[in-house]
């Protein structure tokens, strides 16, 4: 499969399964050092076409493509300007990972081995206006660190070395702030221990 046709393949897995409604959130994936290709501004990704994509330059600069760039390109540029080994960003707006942002909640908590094993903690970048110079701004201090960033008032952002990885980042973490949310109606969720924490640091280093 070539990488027009994953990301059409990864937009409307999104749609899908909720991660996004309408015309919401944006996925794009590097081509090479100078171009990427990206979803259009305004479209559902029910109804993306391979014909649809837009394939832009570092600059933001369409080169092929007759749909419009979205704004939110200019959070990916961020990223893949400040990490070279990311090939793919995926934005979204999953129901539950967006409650807990819009409720101004990191799921940053060590509960799962697992997560904090292949994730580690999922901070929440400070509202920032989509669409401006804000939002690169607020994931700053977050970008070389983390795979995996929340967006206060908005929803989240993966990104990994493929589309595939960045899309499984984003299925894994939405699984997490829904069981979060059902734990939190049960009484809380239950953090793992230091000693907890240090067996599994030991696993990191194998």
């Amino acid at each position: 499969m070539n990488l027009k046709s994953e990301l059409v393949n990864y937009a409307r897995l999104c749609y899908k399964n909720r991660f996004l409604s309408t015309t919401e959130g944006n996925l794009s994936v590097r081509i090479d050092n100078k171009f990427f290709y990206t979803t259009p501004s305004n479209l559902s990704k029910c109804f993306i076409k391979i014909t649809d994509v837009l394939k832009v330059d570092v600059q933001g600069t369409v080169i092929e493509g007759k749909r419009k760039l979205s704004t939110e390109f200019k959070m990916h540029k961020f990223i893949y300007r400040s990490r070279p080994d990311v090939h793919a960003i995926i934005h979204t707006h999953p129901v539950f990972v967006t409650a807990f942002a819009c409720a101004g909640i990191a799921l940053d908590k060590i509960v799962f081995p697992e997560v904090y094993i292949k994730i580690g903690k999922i901070p929440l970048a400070k509202y920032a206006t989509p669409s401006t110079d804000e939002i690169p701004q607020s994931i700053a201090e977050y970008v070389n660190d983390v795979n995996v960033i929340m967006l206060e008032n908005h929803g989240l952002v993966t990104f990994a070395k493929d589309l595939c990885e960045a899309y499984f980042l984003t299925e894994k973490v939405e699984r997490i702030a829904e069981i979060t949310f059902y734990a939190r109606m049960l009484g809380g969720e239950k953090e793992l221990t230091s000693s907890q924490i240090k067996k599994l640091d030991l696993l990191k280093k194998h």
